[in-house]
């Protein structure tokens, strides 16, 4: 490993001798340490002090300090499908096609009007070039590229985006109807403990009912699909199955009604609200829902089933938010109470991405509580119909998880 490169220090950071003395020479590190830490942070206030006097310094430092991180340095699949299996932006895949078919439709009138131009006089030709240059003109604005966001790791996601392959494969969830209201059924393993986890979710989730799964030992143990079947003859558009291990929340599978398809997650860092410092109470009012950086087609169908379980017009009264925020194919689910209040003298004001304070909001601040529960999903399978042994054909298992697909760092499937 290459050696760190160290500043030279002043005289009162150095060491002045070597000492075989632990305590003294415990007492000289502790001196150095002080020094070199002093003499940082003089560098930082005179720095400070030269970008007061002249802006374009500290534009300048932070236009060069761009921090390269997994998620900028994130690769895309070069193909022209848009399958679950495949890693493709879906924005930059729809501009494409669109590129593609205004090209298409050029080709045939420019060689029309190659051919009239041999009718036309000569002196018609110069208007005729005039307009020409202004139709290339347009069109070069037209096909410039948008610039990348500031923020990619925060994009929301466009569902309208959504690839019609996908629609026809699962029509009952992309469909072009109102969704209607969500109702929920929620149970657990069998015989599970999670009773106080599961009433935690249903007041995630509204209009969500919990339902224990507990039989006597001799009693009929329904499966997954006969729960299914069960809820979609009383008009449920979802259920909800938690599973544990050792008394510990480790998945979720999600079924959309009344066909499928299946999702599949693993649950980590499950944290109720009640651990959390400072946390709230939440209320029975319809929170709004924010789902973040869902790019793929698969991160699109994920972000499509966790949209069919919140009802489409939130209560806005209760000012609770619910966030499915995705990363490197890891959901994080917070959920939030805000409030907005005037700004105080002894803080700042809303910075945006350019660095400047955003207008319109220079007095107001936003506070937020956590409500809770907070955890994190990653999708491990996704099955066509009610579960791996409802689905059927070759097409069975339409996406899964494998150990091999995290060798490459900077591919993700979301």
């Amino acid at each position: 490993m290459g050696s760190k490169r160290v500043k030279p220090l002043s005289s009162k950071a150095a060491l002045p001798f070597k000492t075989g003395n632990k305590f003294r020479r415990q007492d000289l590190h502790v001196k150095q340490k002080k020094a070199r830490d002093s003499l940082r942070r003089d560098e930082r206030f005179k720095r400070k002090r030269e970008e007061d006097r002249d802006p374009t310094l500290r534009e300048e430092r932070l236009a060069k300090n761009v921090p390269h991180t997994i998620d900028k340095k994130r690769v895309w699949d070069d193909v022209d499908g848009d399958g679950l299996g495949v890693s493709v932006d879906v924005e930059q895949l729809k501009r494409r096609r669109i590129e593609e078919a205004e090209a298409a439709e050029q080709e045939p009138l420019e060689d029309g009007e190659d051919s009239a131009e041999d009718d036309v006089d000569s002196m018609l030709d110069s208007d005729s070039e005039n307009e020409d240059e202004d139709a290339e003109d347009k069109s070069t604005i037209k096909q410039r590229q948008r610039a990348a966001s500031n923020a990619p790791s925060t994009t929301s996601t466009n569902l309208d985006l959504t690839p019609s392959s996908l629609a026809l494969k699962f029509p009952t969830l992309f469909s072009d109807e109102p969704p209607p209201v969500p109702k929920v059924l929620l149970t657990t393993s069998i015989n599970s403990t999670l009773h106080h986890e599961a009433e935690l979710l249903c007041s995630l989730f509204p209009h969500s009912t919990y339902i224990r799964r507990s039989s006597h030992r001799y009693g009929h143990k329904f499966s997954l699909r006969e729960i299914s079947k069960f809820a979609t003859n009383r008009n449920y558009t979802a259920v909800i199955l938690l599973k544990e291990d050792q008394k510990v929340p480790t998945g979720l599978s999600i079924v959309h009604l009344p066909s499928g398809p299946t999702c599949h997650f693993s649950i980590a860092n499950w944290v109720e609200g009640k651990k959390l410092p400072g946390h709230g109470n939440p209320t029975n009012h319809y929170p709004e829902l924010i789902l973040n950086n869902f790019r793929t087609p698969l991160g699109l169908l994920t972000a499509r089933l966790f949209l069919t379980l919140f009802p489409p017009q939130p209560e806005l009264q209760g000012r609770q938010v619910v966030t499915l925020h995705n990363q490197r194919d890891y959901i994080f689910l917070r959920r939030h109470r805000y409030v907005f209040r005037d700004k105080k003298e002894t803080e700042k004001s809303v910075i945006g991405p350019d660095g400047k304070p955003v207008a319109g909001v220079e007095s107001i601040r936003a506070g937020l509580q956590e409500l809770g529960p907070r955890f994190t999903l990653k999708l491990r399978r996704v099955d066509k119909g009610i579960g791996r042994a409802g689905s059927e054909g070759d097409d069975a298992v339409q996406w899964q998880w494998k150990a091999h697909m995290e060798k490459q760092r900077t591919r993700f499937n979301l």
